[in-house]
């Protein structure tokens, strides 16, 4: 019986009402919008590196259908030994598809939850002859293209794409006429917008501007007329022809207080935004602060200055970064034992710390500090591995070059947390290592981004170089 038939008899066996009619009109049109949407389903190819980024990605995907080639499953089982955050995510995917299929066989489509679509692993594929033809290395990435394109020609009443962060197996793919895009869960909407921590008010009524000088306390930001602009910890550059000031706003008691620059363990800001730096890093009440900003900013000279000054107040100071080696094979084959491997990685963490430390005579109690702190474990410089599943209470806790880090990295160490702890992150958003990252999908732009609203969160964007003339240069010209 076709569809015109059976509407047929639905109309006769309810003529008696125009309201059973409407009713049935209705359930036509429902019925033909979960048909609709069911017809227009789209199925999902995921790359391994996608998994190693959120290895809970498979359930963002609404009510679509994710495909897990096989090889995927065989790269994952590389990666399940290790210490470093894909390892982690690595064991969490499977153990997640283990929870998932139950006694079901991973051939059949797997629920993945209410108003989400299914899962099934695609096992290994003949490489067709354009694919051979085009790719003769029988690669894991060169696999999953074939796979990707058997699953085009078999599912042609569908939208297939493949989702990787390998932006070279998205062009392979588009190359194939297969569909390819980015994983875009954790991404920032739009860069051009991303939050600065720093607002620059022009024409400041000078009565204002004299007021913040005048009242230590601070003055009511309903005043000034900016509480519609005010994010969390915000600062604010404000200027007349005659006069102009630096404030910080507290979005807990609404007011703004004049920021003054201070000297920290030795350390001079030499600009705006390196004084709203230490504002917020030597500020109690904020327990996360994202410093963003070129090479030579001075983003974690601050920070490490700002620690030491507050060296009583915190019972560790960690100084982190993450290994992004250039090859797999780098710490392998460097000589030593593993903190003869490490050291060149941390040596720009030692190198600040130096920095610091001539600031200061030999025999100087801040000198002599600095060193008996690193013997007592006081300071610690470490890679970023050696500290998770560590307890994290009453620390000063600084990751430098947080922009090689995914999102659910940043997530995974905020929290470790404890009482007492605060977390800074510092990192150049334009110069990133990782090559599945980029300025919208790294961790630090991701963090600034969510958190900007909250009231223990503070963010500065340093922009002026003050490593040297030279170096100012040569970021410009070259």
């Amino acid at each position: 019986m076709n569809t015109c038939t059976n509407v047929f008899h639905i109309l006769v066996n309810f003529a008696p009402g125009r309201g059973h009619a409407f009713r049935v009109v209705s359930m036509l049109k429902s019925n033909h919008s979960v048909m609709r949407r069911k017809h227009n389903k789209k199925l999902f190819i995921i790359d391994t590196n996608v998994i190693l980024h959120d290895y809970k990605c498979i359930y963002n995907f609404e009510e679509n259908d994710v495909i897990i080639p096989i090889v995927v499953l065989e790269e994952l089982d590389k990666f399940k030994k290790g210490n470093d955050m894909i390892n982690f995510h690595a064991r969490e995917f499977t153990r997640e598809l283990d929870k998932l299929s139950g006694n079901m066989l991973l051939t059949a489509n797997i629920p993945l939850g209410e108003n989400l679509g299914n899962l099934h692993i695609e096992t290994a594929r003949d490489f067709s002859e354009k694919v051979s033809q085009s790719f003769p290395e029988r690669t894991p990435d060169h696999r999953i293209l074939a796979i990707a394109e058997y699953v085009c020609n078999s599912s042609k009443d569908k939208t297939v794409i493949l989702i990787s962060k390998d932006i070279n197996l998205r062009m392979k793919a588009k190359s194939l006429g297969i569909m390819a895009e980015d994983y875009e869960n954790d991404k920032v909407a739009n860069i051009d917008d991303l939050y600065k921590g720093i607002q620059v008010l022009e024409g400041v009524d000078h009565q204002l501007i004299s007021k913040l000088y005048e009242a230590p306390e601070g003055v009511s930001v309903s005043d000034f007329k900016v509480e519609a602009n005010t994010r969390g910890h915000q600062f604010f550059i404000m200027k007349n022809t005659g006069s102009s000031a630096l404030a910080h706003y507290n979005p807990v008691n609404k007011m703004l207080s004049r920021v003054i620059k201070q000297t920290t363990y030795g350390i001079d800001p030499r600009n705006a935004e390196q004084t709203f730096a230490l504002d917020a890093l030597l500020n109690p009440d904020i327990q996360l602060v994202s410093l963003t900003g070129k090479a030579g900013t001075g983003k974690t000279l601050l920070a490490l200055a700002a620690a030491l000054q507050q060296y009583k107040r915190y019972k560790q100071i960690f100084l982190a970064r993450p290994i992004v080696p250039l090859a797999n094979r780098d710490l392998g084959f460097l000589p030593g034992d593993v903190k003869e491997k490490m050291d060149p990685y941390m040596q720009p963490l030692y190198d600040n710390l130096t920095v610091i430390k001539h600031k200061f005579s030999h025999q100087s109690p801040e000198f002599l500090r600095i060193n008996d702190m690193m013997k007592e474990d006081k300071l610690v410089i470490t890679p970023l591995a050696y500290i998770r599943g560590r307890s994290l209470s009453s620390i000063y806790f600084i990751v430098d070059e947080a922009q090689n880090l995914t999102p659910h990295e940043i997530k995974t160490i905020i929290t470790r947390a404890g009482e007492g702890t605060k977390m800074v992150f510092t990192g150049d958003i334009e110069q990133i290592d990782s090559p599945y990252l980029d300025t919208a999908s790294n961790g630090l732009s991701y963090l600034s981004d969510k958190m900007k609203d909250q009231d223990i969160f503070a963010h500065v964007n340093l922009v002026k170089g003050e490593r040297s003339f030279l170096a100012e240069l040569a970021s410009k010209l070259l």
